[in-house]
This record gives structure tokens, sequence and C-alpha cells, in this order.
């Protein structure tokens, strides 16, 4: 199966970043790609730089717009895309949610980002509310997504750092695992704190993939973006990628070009790879109650 990463640059005109979008997926799928993923929140920038409530007009239900877009450009290039939204579930209620548009252009699953984090330049707390289960469905939030290309664990940015989530998400089927991102660089760090972030970045992933025996695809965004006021905004470090179940690159983007980059897999060899890995039947779940804490102290 041949898949595609959109590593795009973003600008405040969203009709502009959607048409770019637009022109990727297209190209991806005249490159013969079947399964097609946009980076996170891929209608803006990543307005999360500050904290600032009129950012909430950026937010759309799901079903909305954007996955009518989405979904008429699946059925026309009969392909599966996963975009990644600013989801307004209720007044005061929002998400950020990765959805799912079948090759007929229904929206066959969402993921709602677990994960929520707060840190300087990523202030998502003040935007998003943390995902309880995938949408107009009661199961975990950690369910995969069946599609007519496999079972997806769908997951988003800075869950990419734990490993439960993925575990979770192969214990459930998932057959692959997607990761769309917005991650980058504070300006002021020096080089060598950039590289030890973006190879930590790129090996934590690396090793989701090996653990569970399954490919690992990654979508993340390029280019300089400013927030209002205030502090020197993000260098966003591209390098997206897609590895296979053994964790070796399959295909690597660089950090400042924008792209459609694309690989084959071969599902088959996941299977291969799970039958001399079994890492699934050697696990202790009798000895691992203490993971449901906190801290163990």
């Amino acid at each position: 199966m041949r898949v595609a990463v959109i590593q795009q640059a973003n600008s405040a005109d969203l009709r502009a970043n959607q048409a770019r979008s637009e022109t990727l997926i297209r190209q991806a799928a005249a490159e013969g790609a079947e399964l097609i993923m946009l980076q996170e929140l891929h209608n803006s920038l990543y307005f999360c730089q500050s904290e600032d409530v009129n950012c909430f007009d950026l937010a759309e239900t799901i079903p909305g717009p954007s996955t009518d877009w989405l979904g008429k450009l699946a059925a026309e290039l009969s392909v599966v895309i996963v975009g990644s939204l600013f989801e307004k579930r209720a007044t005061g209620l929002y998400h950020n949610t990765a959805v799912v548009l079948e090759r007929d252009g229904s929206l066959v699953g969402c993921y709602r980002k677990m994960h929520i984090p707060d840190d300087p330049g990523f202030y998502e707390k003040f935007y998003f509310t943390p995902g309880d289960a995938q949408f107009n469905d009661g199961r975990c939030g950690f369910t995969p997504i069946q599609t007519s290309v496999g079972k997806l664990g769908l997951l988003v940015c800075w869950d990419q750092w734990y490993p439960e989530a993925a575990r979770l998400m192969a214990l459930a089927g998932a057959e692959l695992l997607l990761y769309p991102t917005a991650i980058g660089w504070d300006r002021r760090d020096d080089e060598g704190e950039k590289q030890r972030q973006c190879d930590a970045w790129i090996t934590v992933q690396r090793a989701h993939a090996i653990a569970n025996g399954v490919p690992v695809i990654v979508a993340n965004r390029t280019g300089y973006e400013a927030p209002p006021e205030g502090d020197v905004g993000i260098q966003f470090w591209g390098h997206s990628f897609i590895a296979g179940p053994q964790g070796e690159f399959l295909a690597l983007a660089d950090a400042d070009t924008e792209q459609v980059l694309l690989a084959d897999i071969d599902m088959e060899r996941s299977e291969n790879v799970r039958r001399i890995w079994p890492y699934l039947r050697d696990r202790r779940v009798d000895a691992y109650g203490d993971l449901t804490k906190r801290y163990r102290d």
C-alpha cells in the first residue's frame, strides 16, 4: 500500500492553506497514494502559541465544512484521507480532533486528542478538552478506526510521547499508527539542544513501531510561525517520516521543505515481524497493575 504524508507551511490565510493542502493531496493521489495524512490543525496557523478567546472562532463542528471538503476530495480521488481539526463539540467544549474520510467520502471515524500539553508556546489546555471517547462511539479513545486500507491507530502530536497510547492501539488491533503533529524549535535554543529534541521526537516514535511491530506514519509542519505578540515563535522542524514495523525509515522529509512524502508499506511484512518478535505474547499483564497509578510512591 502506498501512503503519503503532507508536510506543509501555513499562513493566516485559511483559504490559501486549504487550497495548498488540496493541491498536495491531489499530487499524492496522482502518485498512487491510497492513504493520505495531513498535519495537526492543518487549516490554520498553530494558534496555541498564545491564549486568545477569539481563536475559538476557528473551531467547527464535526461533521462540518472541513469534513465536507475532505470527504468530497476522498470520493473524487478514491483515497482515504486523515485530517486534523479544531472541533467545536458544544459552546465551551472543544477538542483537537483527527478525522478519517473513506474512499467513498464518508466520515468513518474520529479521534479526540487524549494528552493535552501546557508549555510555553503550546498552551493547548486553554483550548482543548482531553478526548473521552471516539466520536459517536462509547468505546475508549484508544480504539482503531476500521477503513478500506486497514485499522488505523490514530493519535495526535503530544500523544506520540506516550508508549501507553501506542500499546493500547496495538492491543485493540491497530495495523498502522498515525500521528498528525505540530512541533518545532524555540529559536533561542542552541543547535545542540535543537538536534537533541528532534532526535528524541523521531526516536520515540520509531520505538513505538518496534515495540508494537506496526508501521508508523508521522506528519509535521514546516516553516516559522510567530505568535500575535510577546514571544519568539516556533520554527517547525518538519522531518515528517514513515517507518516500517522494525522502526526502519521508509521515507524521511527534511526540516524546511513543503512536500508530499511517499512510501510503500508491505502489510504482510508487519505480520512476519510480529511472528519473530512476539512482544504481545510475552507481556506480563499480571505484573503491570501499577501502570494505572499516577506515580508509584
